[in-house]
Parts: structure tokens; C-alpha cells; sequence
């Protein structure tokens, strides 16, 4: 069976559709397989999450050989398997990881005393001390310990593992403080950042492919005890082809609730997961553990155009245009709509999320729905130019 395709009943056409999601079906995909259990390098299976030990793996990493068979085991885990893995001891020496911490403790303080809001996709904004673009501040402010916290032969094996070479790192630090209450149930990037109606109108293959596109890593910089609510998973949820939609409904998140698992981790373990695994981050409920991880968002070099535009003057120039257009009902609002794909960008992503945050919902307003907006409001073309100008400013490093 190929795990990847759904069941009957939740596509419709060549998609998916909320409604028809199925709890029954959602929960055939997560049966384990005999196959799950042979894992010839791990050293344990918890919880049904295979565990490997980096002390141990040092040949594994150093011939390229057994480099492969290991990575053809981790990919295998990650696309049929459990959806998870630890890597404990990632960093079976913790200096590179007290040193980052030092200075994504200075970075906190520094954004806390400027004032800088910051929003979180699954987290009300405030609720957690998070450093946006953690990659390039932590690089900018030292580059020697930088170097230090990514000379890591396990990290760059998990990433090629999933994504092949010439992958494209990206990281942000989350600080769960006492008290911290739990994520909800979701996906992650791509697909789980688009709104359910988005979502929809991806076609099946799409819902495939995204998972494929990233890999979803973590970086342990404290101690964390169950008490402290490391990352609430479910192993096999990945499965599911229509879970980019299945996420939000009530059973879909009141069944992860009653059998998600969680592994205590210790700092220096790593954590990499498939996007499409159901997982949340769990409550802190202890008086005292500041909950530290590095996620790295870890993107396929796949996932660029092959040329380079400048959407901005596109836009301006093609703005008049179609303003004139529509007061002289010279195009229809599918025509206008069709030529603003082929001109604006659709996708808010990348951009710099300290200035641009998803306040309000999982991204920030993409240029295409800015230009939409723009001529729903009837905006003078200055004024449309200026809060062009004005996002494109944002989306900078």
C-alpha cells in the first residue's frame, strides 16, 4: 500500500476537502507495520520514536557507505515510519550549545528592552520569549560560535537525508516559560501555514509533495522532563493524505489529545520530524525549567524559481492598468485575477517575521493580496505604491 494515498472517502476530484475527513480512516494509517520495528542502527524504540545514539554512530557518519544506509533508514522513518526521530547526543560535547545559548539569551534581552513585537504562528504573541531569524543574528553577533554550533556531521545527515544536498537552513528559538500553556495540535510548513480554504484548493498532489519540501528539526539547548512539555507527538500521523485539512477539526485534535506521546530529551539531542506529523508543543507545568530549543526549518534548494524579478516595479506599472480596466469593465474580475498570479507574489514566505510577523493568522499579507486589496479599497496609485514599497521593506533581511 502506498501510505501516501488516502483512503476513500475524504478526496473529492483532484483534492481534499475538510468535510469529508475521516476519524476511522485517520486512524488505519496510524497502525504500526512489522516493518516499523526493523531499524538496524537505532539503538531503542520509545514510545514507537526511534532513538540513535551519535556517541555510537561515529563510523555511520565518517564512511560514506554506511552514511546512506543510515540516512535510507532515516528518510524511511520519516516518509512511512514512525514520522519522527532522536538523535540523542547530537552534541555529545554541549559547549556550541551553552555558547548559543548565551548569546540567544543576549539577543531576548536586547529585543525585549527595544520593545519589538513578536508574533508566533500557533502561539498567542507574548506567550513565549521567540527570536526570529535565529540563523542569521546568531551568525552576525558570533560567527565563531556559529561555526561551532553547526560543524555537527549528525545535523547535515538527518537534512540530506530527507532533502538531498544544498538544502537551505533556517532557524528560530522558542522559550517556554513556566507556566507556558500547549500548542494545539497541527502541521507545519507548507500546507499547514494555509488557511483551510487555501488548502482546499491545492490539488491532491500538492498535499503529497509539501511534506517532502521540508524537514522540521529541534535543537535541545535545556534539560527537558515530561513536566516540562517537550514536543507532544503522534507517531504514523504523517500518513494521513489528507491531514493538511484534518488538523483543525475538533476530532481530529481531541484524538491527539488522548494518544499523543512525548520523549524526555536532554540538552544536545536533536529532534527532526516530517511537517505533516501531528505534534504540538506540550504545557511547561514545572516552577522553574526555561524550555530552550533551536527549530530549524530546514528547506529543499528545490523550492526557488529559476529567475529573479522585480515584482515590485511589476506591480506598480501594471496597477493603472488594470485599475483602468476594471472602471471601464474591460476585464472581469477572474481576467484581473489571473493576470495579478502572473505578476505578484502569491507566497508571504520568506520574508523577515520580525517586521513582518503573522499577526492575526499564520502568515503575514502577501503581495498579491495586498494588490487585491488595493483595488477592492480603490486606492489612489501613490498610496498603493508607498504600502508596496512599505512590505517590500519588511520582507528584508
Amino acid at each position: 500500500m502506498n501510505h501516501n494515498d488516502m483512503r476513500p472517502g475524504a478526496r473529492q476530484g483532484n483534492g481534499y476537502r475538510e468535510q469529508d475527513c475521516s476519524l476511522d480512516e485517520f486512524l488505519a494509517v496510524l497502525r504500526p507495520r512489522p516493518e516499523d520495528g526493523h531499524l538496524p542502527f537505532a539503538t531503542e524504540i520509545r514510545q514507537h520514536i526511534p532513538v540513535y545514539d551519535c556517541r555510537e554512530l561515529g563510523r555511520e557518519l565518517d564512511d560514506a557507505s554506511r552514511r546512506l544506509d543510515l540516512q535510507t533508514e532515516w528518510a524511511e522513518i520519516l516518509n512511512h515510519g514512525a514520522g519522527v526521530l532522536v538523535l540523542e547526543s547530537a552534541f555529545a560535547d554541549t559547549t556550541p550549545i551553552d555558547e548559543a545559548t548565551k548569546i540567544f539569551e543576549a539577543i531576548i534581552r536586547d529585543e525585549r528592552e527595544t520593545g519589538s513585537a513578536v508574533g508566533d504562528h500557533f502561539a498567542k504573541a507574548g506567550a513565549n520569549d521567540r527570536i526570529w531569524n535565529a540563523q542569521e543574528k546568531l551568525c552576525l553577533r558570533a560567527p565563531a560560535v556559529f561555526a561551532r554550533y553547526y560543524a555537527n556531521a549528525a545535523l547535515v545527515a538527518a537534512a540530506e537525508a530527507w532533502l538531498g544536498p544544498y538544502f537551505q537552513v533556517t532557524s528560530q528559538v522558542n522559550v517556554v516559560r513556566p507556566g507556558g500553556a500547549a500548542q494545539q495540535a497541527h502541521r507545519d510548513y507548507h500546507l499547514g501555514f494555509q488557511s483551510e480554504a487555501q488548502a482546499e484548493r491545492y490539488p491532491a498532489h500538492v498535499h503529497t509533495m509539501s511534506p517532502f519540501l521540508t524537514l522540521q528539526g529541534a535543537v535541545v539547548h535545556s534539560d527537558m522532563p515530561i513536566e516540562s512539555g517537550p514536543t507532544k507527538l503522534l507517531p504514523f500521523s504523517q500518513r494521513y493524505a489528507a491531514g493538511y485539512l484534518a488538523w483543525r477539526r475538533e476530532d481530529f485534535r481531541g484524538y491527539f489529545e488522548s494518544h499523543f506521546v512525548q520523549l524526555p530529551l536532554r540538552k544536545g539531542d536533536a529532534l527532526f520530524f516530517n511537517p505533516a506529523l501531528f505534534h504540538a508543543a506540550g504545557s511547561n507545568q514545572t516552577s522553574s525549567i526555561q524550555r530552550m530549543a533551536n527549530l530549524l526549518q530546514i528547506s529543499s534548494a528545490y523550492g526557488r524559481a529559476m529567475e529573479s524579478l522585480n515584482r515590485v516595479r511589476m506591480c506598480e506599472v501594471i496597477y493603472p492598468v488594470l485599475q483602468q480596466n476594471l472602471a471601464a469593465q474591460q476585464m472581469t474580475n477572474v481576467e484581473v485575477d489571473a493576470v495579478i498570479a502572473s505578476c505578484a507574489e502569491g507566497y508571504p514566505f520568506p520574508t523577515n517575521l520580525d517586521r513582518d510577523p503573522p499577526v492575526g493568522g499564520l502568515a503575514p499579507e502577501s503581495q498579491q493580496e495586498l494588490f487585491r486589496r488595493a483595488l477592492r479599497e480603490s486606492w489612489a496609485p501613490e498610496k498603493f505604491f508607498g504600502e508596496l514599497r512599505r512590505q517590500d521593506v519588511r520582507r528584508e533581511a
